[in-house]
């Protein structure tokens, strides 16, 4: 046996894969090392050094910019003698003056409050078991901390605003605020603590606490397959249902005007492939094909892969299951970036209001297509990447 360990496990312990449900005999794992399902390639549990206390570091970090974001200018713009600028707070009041709530409170659900609670959870959770203690309600946390970590939008929030900038740069002169800068070391330290979570070694440390106060273990961290055929049917059945949710909106999400800018009386609305037409004209072609991209083929391709996969399950085939699994990981993790051009039009609806001369506000088309990118998070959560490998034995 080993002198030295650098993680909290003495001797290898077999767990259950999230994806596929294979139970593995995971072997105790140095700084750097990770471990991944020998069956579908899941990454099981990764170490690395001093992991707890840069996650702890980093989040104090985070909040601190995040606060030092809100206060101070984060864009200006001027044109023709004509300036504005804003901040968090008149983004929000922008967003609210013009009928729409649902908007400022995703802005501020996904960009503000999710990141917070995420980052406070972390620092109540890690300080007391670093030390051995046991937090109250720990595995409650935990749990929550999870399932709020894919709503976080913070680096999509951020390309947004880069986006946005290329768009207006070349008929305004804009100027970049010190709450823009706190952003981006915000949206890195805010990276850097996703990157240091490990679901495995976080649940076995919490654990490991519990079991030395003798506190019964009430959450568990791995997703087991379920052998209950009524809950598999239920499964199947409320993706089909948010599926088919997707599809109605995204008709008006591409249909109806996106935003609409005014310029002295005249009104001219702009559906999202209309804007991505007007850039690749502007010869703004890599920031058109991203728009195009996020915006356009991957609602489309996800909403089509998630059926896919839905019917394969229903169907209960057995074929191309490891392709299965890397198709469903890429519907899992693209989707959310298709709240870009969401972003774009907060931000440009934000910063473009110069009255009469001049303002942009949204379009319904914008709501609709929030309701797309969540709705198709919402159907990637709700399918049960086991129930690919159900008629694969355990041991294959």
């Amino acid at each position: 046996m080993p002198k030295t360990l650098q993680n909290s496990e003495i001797h290898p312990v077999e767990i259950q894969c999230y994806e596929c449900a294979l139970t593995v005999k995971l072997p105790v794992l140095k700084e750097s090392q990770k471990a991944q399902c020998p069956r579908c390639g899941y990454k099981l549990s990764a170490i690395h050094r001093n992991a707890n206390e840069r996650i702890i570091a980093f989040a104090i970090s985070a909040l601190i910019f995040l606060l030092a974001s809100l206060p101070f200018t984060f864009l200006s713009f001027s044109t023709n003698g004509l300036e504005n600028h804003f901040n968090a707070i008149t983004s929000f009041i922008v967003l609210i003056d013009n009928n729409y709530q649902l908007l400022a409170l995703i802005e501020f659900l996904t960009i503000f409050a999710i990141p917070t609670v995420v980052l406070l959870s972390l620092i109540y959770l890690l300080i007391p078991l670093n030390k051995g203690l046991y937090p109250k309600y720990g595995g409650r946390v935990l749990a929550l901390v999870f399932k709020l970590l894919p709503w976080s939008m913070v680096e999509i929030f951020l390309i947004g605003t880069l986006v946005s900038l290329i768009k207006i740069i070349s008929m305004a002169d804009i100027t970049l605020g010190l709450s823009f800068y706190a952003f981006i070391l915000f949206t890195l330290s805010m990276t850097l603590v996703v990157l240091h979570i490990d679901k495995r070694e976080l649940y076995q440390l919490l654990a490991k606490v519990e079991k030395a106060h003798n506190i019964e273990i009430h959450q568990s961290h791995t997703k087991v397959a379920q052998e209950d055929p009524i809950k598999q049917a239920l499964s199947v059945q409320k993706t089909w249902a948010l599926l088919l949710t997707a599809v109605v909106l995204y008709i008006p999400a591409n249909t109806l005007p996106i935003m609409t800018t005014h310029f002295w009386g005249q009104d001219n609305p702009s559906t999202i492939i209309g804007g991505v037409i007007l850039l690749w004209n502007l010869g703004s072609y890599p920031i058109a094909a991203i728009i195009f991209i996020a915006s356009v083929v991957i609602p489309v391709a996800k909403i089509l892969v998630l059926a896919w996969l839905n019917y394969s399950v229903q169907k209960q085939s057995d074929r191309l299951s490891l392709e299965r699994i890397k198709w469903y990981r890429m519907a899992e993790f693209v989707g959310r970036w298709s709240m870009v051009d969401v972003f774009v039009v907060i931000i440009l609806a934000s910063l473009i209001q110069l009255g009469p001369a001049m303002s942009i506000t949204p379009g319904a088309a914008t709501l609709a297509f929030s309701g797309l990118v969540i709705v198709t998070m919402l159907a990637a959560m709700s399918f049960e990447p086991q129930l690919i490998w159900k008629n694969i034995k355990n041991d294959e």
